[in-house]
C-alpha cells in the first residue's frame, strides 16, 4: 500500500475530498491551499486546485502527454530533490499566478516538446542546483511577470530549439554559476522589461542562432564573470533603453550607447566599433 500525506490548513484532508487511483498513480482534487506529501512515491499524476505544495523525495517525474496544463493560482511551490524530470510533450502549459516556485536539487531537467510555455505571473522563481537543464524544442516561451528570477546553480543549460523567447517583466535575472549555458536555435529572443540582470559567473556562453535579439529596458545589466562568450550568428541583435553601456574586458574598454545608434563592436583585442547606418527605403 503506498503511503502518502495530504493535509489543509495543518489538518489531515478528508478522504470524501480528493480521489486515489492506486494502480495508474493519479491523485486529482477540487481543494485549495494544500500540502502534499508523496515524497516516498515516484511517478505520481496531481490535479490540485490553488496554493498547493508538491513536496517530492529524489528521482521524481511529472510526466504528461500533449496538449497538457499545470494550471496553479498564487502562491503554489513544485518543491522536488535531486535527479527530477520535468517530461511533457506537445503544446504544454505551466501556468502559475504570483509568488509561485520552480525549487530542485541537483541534475534535474525541465523537458518539453514543441509549443510550450512557462507563463508565470510576478515575483516568481526557478531556482535549481547544479547540473539542470531546460530544455525544450521550437516555439516555447519562458514568460513570467516582473520581480521574477532564474536561479542556478554551476554547470547548467537553458537548452532551446528556434523561435523560442525569454519574455520578463521589469527587476527580473538570470543568475547562474559557473559553466553555464544559454543556448538557442534561430529568431529566439531574450525580451526583458526595465531594470534586468544577466548575471553569470566564469566561462558562461549564451549561443544562439541566426536572427536573434538581446531586447532590453533601461537599465539592464549583462554581468558576467572571466571567460564568458556572447556567440552569436548571423543578424543578432543587442537592443537597450536609456542610459546603458558596453563594457569589453578584453580591451579595457566602456562604450556609452547613443540613443537611436546601432554598432558593431570590433573584433577580440581591437577596441573601438562601427557605427551602422540604417537604410532608408524612398
Amino acid at each position: 500500500m503506498i503511503r502518502f500525506s495530504v493535509t489543509q490548513n495543518g489538518k489531515k484532508l478528508s478522504k470524501t475530498k480528493y480521489s486515489w487511483n492506486e494502480e495508474t498513480k493519479t491523485f486529482s482534487t477540487e481543494e485549495n491551499c494544500l500540502v502534499l506529501d508523496f515524497s516516498d512515491v515516484n511517478g505520481v499524476t496531481f490535479k490540485t486546485g490553488w496554493g498547493c505544495t508538491f513536496d517530492t523525495g529524489w528521482g521524481c517525474t511529472f510526466k504528461t502527454g500533449w496538449g497538457c496544463t499545470f494550471n496553479t493560482g498564487n502562491n503554489c511551490t513544485f518543491n522536488t530533490g535531486n535527479n527530477c524530470t520535468f517530461n511533457t510533450g506537445n503544446n504544454c502549459t505551466f501556468n502559475t499566478g504570483n509568488n509561485c516556485t520552480f525549487r530542485t536539487g541537483s541534475n534535474c531537467t525541465f523537458n518539453t516538446g514543441n509549443n510550450c510555455t512557462f507563463n508565470t505571473g510576478d515575483y516568481c522563481t526557478f531556482d535549481t542546483d547544479d547540473y539542470c537543464t531546460f530544455k525544450t524544442s521550437w516555439d516555447c516561451t519562458f514568460k513570467t511577470g516582473d520581480n521574477c528570477n532564474f536561479t542556478t546553480g554551476s554547470n547548467c543549460t537553458f537548452k532551446t530549439g528556434s523561435n523560442c523567447t525569454f519574455n520578463t517583466g521589469s527587476n527580473c535575472t538570470f543568475k547562474t554559476g559557473s559553466n553555464c549555458t544559454f543556448r538557442t536555435g534561430s529568431d529566439c529572443t531574450f525580451k526583458t522589461g526595465w531594470d534586468c540582470t544577466f548575471d553569470t559567473n566564469n566561462n558562461c556562453t549564451f549561443n544562439t542562432g541566426g536572427d536573434c535579439t538581446f531586447t532590453t529596458g533601461d537599465y539592464c545589466t549583462f554581468n558576467t564573470g572571466s571567460y564568458c562568450t556572447f556567440k552569436t550568428s548571423d543578424n543578432c541583435t543587442f537592443k537597450t533603453g536609456d542610459k546603458c553601456v558596453v563594457i569589453r574586458r578584453d580591451v579595457y574598454e566602456v562604450i556609452e550607447l547613443k540613443e537611436n545608434q546601432k554598432i558593431k563592436l570590433n573584433g577580440f583585442e581591437a577596441k573601438g566599433y562601427e557605427v551602422i547606418k540604417e537604410e532608408v527605403l524612398i
